[in-house]
């Protein structure tokens, strides 16, 4: 907000000198010049702090997946919460044409997996979860248990399970 108060004066100013300089005040066009080049590099430092800020929020839906925690939402404006959402349905469409009639969910194995099975604790209260072949399991705070690697790695991204290392 600083920024873009100091380029509204520096603009203002701009008009006013080059209102005088049409007029024949040939002194003011280094002055003019150079405050339009600070216009144009603050305006080249915003570009890269809202690139910045999109390319977090895109790495936060590979992170966290398709809903955000509400403490992120909370830090976030109603635009980047409305590019987030497109961003979260353009990767769904994709997913969905690529891999079949099910699609494939590139969001799962972030990193190879070793084995398609990983020990798991869980870290709070979640509830009822269930595994592909329609078992459910209660997942409680402290409990332990053998699941496929695929199914509760959105999870452990989230922090309801740890990944128990032997």
């Amino acid at each position: 907000r600083q920024v873009l108060e100091e380029m509204r004066a520096l603009y203002e100013l701009n008009q006013a000198d080059v209102s005088e300089a049409k007029s024949g005040r040939t002194d003011l066009i280094f002055l003019i010049r150079f405050r339009h080049c600070c216009l144009l590099r603050n305006q080249r430092c915003v570009l890269a702090y809202l690139y910045d800020r999109l390319l977090r929020i895109r790495a936060l839906r590979w992170e966290y997946g398709s809903v955000l925690p509400t403490t992120i939402q909370f830090h976030m404006s109603a635009e980047e919460v409305e590019w987030f959402n497109q961003y979260k349905k353009s990767l769904a469409t994709y997913m969905k044409s690529v891999g079949g009639e099910e699609g494939l969910d590139l969001t799962q194995d972030i990193k190879p997996p070793k084995s398609l099975y990983i020990e798991v604790r869980c870290l709070r209260d979640y509830g009822e979860f269930e595994i592909d072949d329609s078992t459910t399991i209660l997942l409680k705070k402290n409990s332990q248990h053998f699941l496929p690697r695929w199914k509760c790695e959105q999870l452990i991204r989230q922090g309801v399970l740890e990944h128990i290392l032997s």
